[in-house]
């Protein structure tokens, strides 16, 4: 059953609502602080752009990057009952030189949500690059666009995976303003790995 904008609005609304609480009931921003780190809201919950893919973005930032000191604050997270369970990549010998860690936490509706932590360095070349991604999206979106854009995550059927700034890009640079349009640009733009792109 198709729903109207303004059903899709709430649903986006109740979902960022939820995040938020999540948010400040793990006190995550609290914990990474504890110890020095700056941490930062990214993806689509900094953009309000959050539909139904439950996933929250956050990129931290410090002087040295340790695993030790960087599992401190994880130990702390998965103390709380909602986190369910959580993984870790080290991915220190590689381009992207990070930790990566993964929470897996429950809502107040049990609803299982991916929380995804990226620690790296504050030197490193991707310093600020996604928070700047989110505060240019943010500069460019009106109330049409941002419908346009929640209307096409609502569409996209759960078993297709897409990066929500592949729908940015769709929207902002190339104008689509229908599923049909960006199902089609998108099979025609396929993405591995990260997308850079900055409107």
């Amino acid at each position: 059953m198709q729903k109207n904008i303004n059903e899709i609005l709430s649903i986006a609304q109740n979902n960022q609502k939820s995040a938020y609480q999540l948010i400040e009931n793990l006190k995550i921003e609290k914990l990474w602080e504890s110890i020095g780190c700056e941490i930062n809201l990214v993806g689509s919950l900094k953009t309000g752009l959050l539909m139904k893919h439950l996933d929250i973005d956050f990129h931290v930032y410090s002087n040295e990057l340790s695993i030790e000191k960087s599992f401190s604050v994880i130990l702390e997270l998965i103390k709380n009952p909602k986190v369910k369970k959580f993984s870790f990549k080290n991915l220190m010998h590689t381009e992207e030189n990070c930790l990566e860690w993964h929470l897996f936490c429950c809502d107040e509706f049990d609803r299982e949500w991916q929380i995804d932590i990226i620690h790296m360095l504050q030197k490193s070349k991707y310093y600020g690059y996604f928070e700047n991604v989110a505060d240019r999206i943010l500069l460019m979106m009106n109330e049409q666009i941002k419908n346009i854009i929640l209307k096409l995550k609502y569409e996209t059927p759960e078993d297709i995976k897409i990066m929500g700034i592949e729908y940015y890009r769709a929207v902002l640079e190339f104008g689509i303003n229908n599923y049909a349009d960006f199902i089609d640009w998108h099979n025609k733009n396929k993405v591995d790995g990260i997308l850079f792109w900055t409107p």
